[in-house]
């Protein structure tokens, strides 16, 4: 299960990626918004990513006009590492060096077919481990 959630400036793009996961069979849980009228992303990136830090969804994809602020909600969460990604490589990469559980991807950057291709990567793309996970381990005491 993947948590998702936007805030109005990324509600469209959420509601095709949504769309775009149901059809290849991926289920998501929606934290929201469910319009375009104006909110306060802080609420809906901390609800989907602790969903993720809970153990209740895989991992997240959260949006708002340019994925910062909502990516920025979604890290303040215990265990998240949430990586806003405009492109392909960059969704990859963070997966396989990072780890990152929860993707942030601004709707007024990337369009919704590369934002398709970005998910795509994200899901996919497993964790390289080996010295990234002593990295990725420094990253997390960080936290604390």
């Amino acid at each position: 299960m993947i948590a998702i959630a936007s805030d109005h400036g990324g509600y469209m793009l959420k509601e095709h990626i949504k769309a775009y996961l149901a059809a290849k069979g991926i289920t998501c849980e929606d934290f929201g918004t469910n319009s375009t009228e104006s909110c306060d992303y802080p609420d809906f990136g901390k609800a989907a990513a602790q969903a993720v830090a809970d153990g209740r969804c895989e991992k997240g994809i959260v949006i708002c006009t340019t994925g910062i602020g909502i990516s920025i909600s979604a890290n303040k969460v215990k265990g998240i590492r949430c990586a806003l990604c405009g492109d392909v490589l960059s969704a990859e990469m963070t997966r396989r060096h990072n780890d990152a559980n929860v993707l942030a991807m601004g709707a007024g950057i990337v369009g919704s077919m590369v934002a398709e291709r970005i998910v795509d990567t994200f899901l996919t793309t497993e964790f390289e481990g080996g010295r990234h996970a002593r990295r990725v381990a420094k990253m997390m005491e960080i936290e604390q």
